[in-house]
């Protein structure tokens, strides 16, 4: 949405938002991380032994059990999306608001359960830090469409949640003896997602407590100049050790490096980042 809308696109944009709306209206409780190119709602996983994977990646799936996991990080991708639109000026809908308020109860009834994080682990669910953080945005932003574009809402209960969210994030998810925030609460590992929440705005950027945790992930997960997600050890995923860099990770530190203010290293990063796309300008 933000790119078609910077891109002008704005009548392209209003389409996706109301195929959004009407995709989630009335199913909050399964809302769905995810659909086929075409819309198709059933996803249904298989593997294709038949098939080699790019460069003998195995197994081959098809379609993706993930459709079917609980993600609490979407609820703050979509309220975040439908703020970013009012606020570029897409022509508001009666209809995107109701289902917001209902995206909003019901995340206040499901806010403290585990889920399989933006990750899609199949280690089981855990309560993971980043996920907490993506609920304070989805309460956040409902609470600034309503104060910028005077939408009725519960305002006062939502301050509210949204308080308690951000408090448990700190309590939880926080670790003092290592000074980072950590992948999940109660826990000491780390997770690039983190790196999100000074751009999302939970904290600023100069924060202390996000300066430690920009900090550990440069020591932890940094191979060779590039972000790995997490270590593999302490997801449980069945996945093997070794795995590459996740290069959208490595766009996140360039921000935050950027936000503290050290733009010659940011500068670098970035245009090592730039140096591996192919020769069609694309990043795989």
């Amino acid at each position: 949405m933000r790119a078609l809308m910077r891109g002008g696109n704005f009548d392209e944009a209003a389409r996706w938002r109301d195929w959004l709306v009407r995709a989630i209206a009335g199913s909050p409780g399964q809302l769905q991380i995810m659909y086929g190119v075409a819309g198709e709602h059933r996803l249904p996983e298989w593997e294709c032994d038949r098939l080699v994977g790019y460069e003998g990646a195995v197994p081959v799936r098809i379609g993706n059990a993930a459709a079917d996991q609980l993600q609490l990080d979407v609820f703050g991708e979509i309220m975040n999306a439908l703020h970013e639109a009012r606020v570029a000026g897409l022509p508001d809908d009666a209809a995107a608001w109701n289902v917001q308020m209902t995206l909003i109860g019901h995340l206040e009834a499901i806010w403290r359960s585990r889920d399989e994080g933006i990750w899609e682990t199949r280690g089981g669910r855990r309560n993971f830090t980043y996920s907490k953080v993506m609920c304070w945005v989805a309460v956040d932003r409902a609470i600034q469409s309503a104060e910028q574009f005077d939408l009725t809402g519960p305002l006062d209960p939502w301050r509210g949640l949204r308080g308690e969210i951000h408090a448990g994030v700190y309590a939880r998810g926080f670790s003092k003896q290592r000074n980072t925030f950590v992948q999940e609460h109660e826990g000491t590992a780390l997770d690039a997602s983190l790196l999100l929440m000074a751009i999302v705005g939970f904290l600023p950027p100069e924060d202390d407590r996000i300066r430690g945790t920009v900090a550990a992930i440069e020591q932890e997960l940094v191979t060779t100049g590039f972000v790995s997600r997490y270590r593999i050890e302490t997801m449980h995923d069945n996945l093997k050790s070794g795995e590459g860099s996740f290069l959208a990770c490595s766009f996140w530190l360039v921000e935050n490096i950027s936000l503290q203010g050290r733009r010659d290293e940011a500068d670098a990063m970035f245009e090592k980042l730039l140096a591996i796309r192919n020769d069609l300008g694309l990043i795989m």
